[in-house]
């Protein structure tokens, strides 16, 4: 896939022409940069967050709309949208000014130094803020955030082929039947606020704990079970008694939920070309822990 080529010189261009009060501002690229979006320190308290592809850039404005809505009901920090971008010639579509938060990814923070029983019970608490809070004219799950939301079927027969791909290394009968299980329920309950990509680089940690919950551009309403994958990818033993228990859902909630963190680790292993890799041993380790 080809991205657009975002540097720290184009992110100058658009600051001065469309927000000249922040033209003497450093510009200066965060470390470990994600894949939808290209995001840069302006100054020392803004981030400028530019999508890296036309299919991530209607997002932009389903977050600046909605995450001023969600902030009073949430106890953790989310990103606080500050300034819209419009596209122009130097750069196509929309793009954000947010206020910085501080804080590592989880994924840059050793395991060895975090509580993870207090972090299930955080997270647990978070998505059960998100629930509750009113849905009213919300965007639903589809295109916008890949379907999040929605039913696990439209990614079912991308699952089984990734799964019959690695059957050498897993149990394909044990992975195919929790897929299988995973499509057979829907969610039947009025839709709810869903993040859509509740993972573990969108969890910033600071003093060992969770300071913010960031990357919201697949927040929509629908089936929550896609903001769950946690309970595998993140949490074994305690810390996953402990974030099951604290949300109480149904059963058939928590067969979908597998069902999208088997998918998810399947297209990630298959996706990787080195098996020696961390990257290739931290995603096994996780899809192991699914099929248990």
């Amino acid at each position: 896939m080809n991205h657009l080529k975002i540097t720290s010189d184009l992110i100058s261009i658009l600051i001065k022409e469309q927000f000249p009060e922040y033209s003497n501002l450093p510009i200066k690229p965060v470390d470990n940069q994600g894949h939808d979006n290209r995001t840069f320190l302006l100054g020392d308290e803004m981030l400028v967050r530019m999508p890296s592809d036309k299919k991530y850039a209607a997002k932009v404005v389903i977050e600046q709309k909605w995450l001023p809505k969600l902030t009073p009901n949430i106890s953790l920090k989310i990103p606080n949208p500050l300034h819209t971008g419009k596209a122009s010639t130097n750069y196509p579509f929309n793009w954000s000014i947010y206020k910085w938060i501080d804080g590592k990814s989880l994924n840059q923070v050793s395991r060895n130094n975090l509580n993870l029983e207090e972090i299930a019970q955080t997270l647990a608490n978070f998505i059960k803020e998100l629930h509750k809070i009113d849905a009213t004219n919300a965007p639903k799950a589809g295109e916008h955030n890949f379907y999040r939301g929605c039913g696990l079927d439209i990614y079912q027969s991308q699952a089984i082929d990734n799964i019959l791909t690695l059957k050498d290394i897993i149990d394909d009968e044990r992975a195919i039947s929790i897929m299988q299980t995973a499509t057979k329920s829907k969610w039947s309950k009025n839709p709810v606020w869903i993040h859509g990509d509740l993972a573990i680089g969108n969890i910033l940690i600071k003093d060992n704990k969770i300071n913010a919950i960031i990357d919201f551009g697949g927040m929509a309403v629908g089936d929550p079970a896609c903001d769950l994958v946690l309970c595998w990818n993140l949490f074994e033993g305690k810390s996953q008694e402990i974030f099951k228990s604290e949300l109480n859902l149904d059963q058939d909630t928590w067969n979908r939920a597998r069902g999208w963190a088997l998918w998810k680790a399947c297209f990630e292993i298959t996706s990787l070309q080195d098996d020696k890799s961390e990257q290739y041993l931290d995603w096994l380790k996780i899809l192991k822990n699914i099929l248990k």
